[in-house]
């Protein structure tokens, strides 16, 4: 049955476990690509580190940034991370979903660690549909989806 509720990563995960693995690995390696949607429409692109941790996936972003405005204002988002080289290597993912601003110490204190970035704004994504992308060495790309049973609504 589908849920009104948006998806956590830990719904994705349980959903995909072996794609969440894969995903959560490539999110955490490098600096990923937030997109948001500006107050005129357009769409905006930072860089963000994704944080994977206990079923949730967070971003932390100074107070004056735009894309925490463009979140609060319209909550869909896309994230992508980048690749290691032109060959594709380690792969990529795509995720597309809406955010919420998190106010809770404890989440801050589990996302961040003793230094809780107080002054920082946090965001859970909720995760609406997840793409990742294999390159193996001499073949096709391997496209891997993951789709929530009911897509979080803006």
């Amino acid at each position: 049955m589908a849920t009104e509720r948006p998806p956590t990563w830990a719904e994705f995960e349980a959903g995909a476990p072996e794609l969440a693995r894969l995903a959560a690995r490539r999110l955490q390696a490098a600096v990923a690509y937030l997109a948001t949607v500006g107050a005129g429409g357009w769409p905006r692109v930072h860089p963000v580190s994704p944080i994977v941790r206990r079923g949730r996936l967070l971003v932390f972003m100074e107070p004056t940034s735009p894309k925490g405005r463009d979140l609060r204002r319209d909550p869909r988002y896309a994230l992508h991370t980048g690749v290691e080289d032109a060959r594709g290597g380690g792969g990529e993912v795509a995720i597309r979903g809406s955010a919420r601003a998190l106010e809770d110490p404890a989440i801050r204190v589990m996302a961040a660690g003793p230094t809780t970035r107080d002054r920082w704004l946090l965001f859970e994504l909720l995760v609406g549909r997840v793409l990742v992308t294999t390159y193996p060495e001499g073949g096709d790309p391997v496209r891997r989806r993951w789709t929530a049973p009911v897509e979080p609504a803006p």
